[in-house]
């Protein structure tokens, strides 16, 4: 996504799109390939056990992100 690229985000549907047409978005993915462009790979990290036990308590966004502390029993 480039600046002054249109999306549409809906909702109810839960989605995010932009707004290019598939000419737009081969042409782009071309530029990049040309650039010798890769994902980075995964780097390895140590996570914490604090951030471990947030991820098992956190309630999804769309349930407003709070620690659901009933999942403790």
């Amino acid at each position: 996504v480039r600046n002054g690229d249109r999306i549409r985000i809906d909702i109810p549907n839960r989605s995010i799109n932009v707004l290019l047409s598939a000419e737009e978005l081969a042409k782009r993915r071309a530029e990049q390939d040309a650039k010798g462009w890769k994902p980075a790979l995964p780097r390895p990290r140590k996570v914490s056990a604090a951030l471990k036990a947030y991820a098992k308590l956190v309630m999804s966004a769309d349930k407003g992100a709070v620690r659901d502390l009933s999942l403790l029993d």
